[in-house]
């Protein structure tokens, strides 16, 4: 009986699983699909699902439009300097609140967290007046920076809580034999923690790629990436459904590729605080 109720709780949360995973990835289908569809196809009344012309017109007119590779590349940067940077100050901070911790400790990553409740429209003014006192409007350098520390907090939080699994006497082992702060940091805890890391550093580079509010308001031309590559087909005289549709597979293909080949590490870092 208990046996009987294990595989009907099984089969039921597998189904469920399927059923959830279906209905994420199902506007990413039908983007895909989109994309070699005319414009008029792209529009119809019903919507075509798989019987139409299949074309490669949009992709040939979106690449005649823009500079594909250049709005990739500043995607790149953006996305890995950001999260570089965010590891470079992330590590030190995690590693003080989890081996050093004051009574504070929670309170401040509280705090550091709350930061992500707020609405970003709210410090957008002060921002934008920054980075024209510094020239750092439509730079790559500016929105690296931004991302950067919008993103911090996850670093933090995910580093801490990976730094927390390590046993605290390696490090005094370490200490007692000599090696100093810098020497514990790279040599004992970096390479112990590099599974967490690799999670850590994973996950952030997806959220900077896939920030679109930053990277519209305080980008034109020069540094803009692929999230501003997606929104110039949207005009005035109205949305191309399907050459937005090509533009955006065009823009979301590296990340799936990256998220399946990582997929392990993207799970294990999104859920390794709520199994401790």
């Amino acid at each position: 009986m208990a046996r009987n109720v294990t595989t009907q709780r099984k089969i039921i949360n597998t189904t469920a699983a399927w059923v959830i995973g279906l209905l994420i990835f199902f506007p990413i289908l039908w983007t895909i699909l989109t994309s070699f569809k005319t414009e008029a196809t792209a529009i119809a009344d019903p919507p075509v699902f798989l019987f139409f012309d299949w074309t490669l017109e949009n992709y040939q007119v979106v690449n005649e439009r823009s500079n594909y590779g250049r709005f990739l590349w500043n995607s790149i940067f953006i996305a890995g300097g950001s999260t570089i940077l965010g590891l470079i100050v992330a590590i030190p901070a995690a590693w003080s609140m989890a081996f050093v911790p004051s009574r504070r400790t929670k309170d401040i990553l509280l705090w550091m967290l709350s930061t992500k409740m707020l609405p970003a429209v709210g410090v957008l003014y002060p921002i934008y007046l920054i980075f024209i006192k510094f020239g750092l409007l439509d730079s790559v350098l500016g929105l690296t920076i931004v991302l950067m520390l919008i993103n911090l907090p996850i670093i933090v939080w995910m580093l801490y809580t990976y730094f927390r699994e390590i046993p605290g006497e390696i490090l005094e082992a370490a200490r007692m034999d000599g090696a100093s702060l810098k020497s514990e940091l790279l040599y004992v805890l970096t390479p112990m923690a590099v599974p967490g890391i690799a999670s850590t550093l994973l996950l952030n580079f997806i959220l900077a790629w896939n920030e679109a509010f930053w990277t519209l308001n305080l980008t034109a031309a020069k540094a803009a990436p692929l999230t501003a590559f997606i929104a110039s087909y949207s005009s005035p005289e109205g949305l191309f459904y399907a050459k937005l549709s090509a533009a955006s597979t065009m823009a979301i293909a590296p990340i799936l590729i990256l998220g399946w080949f990582s997929q392990k590490q993207l799970v294990r870092g999104l859920t390794f605080g709520a199994v401790k």
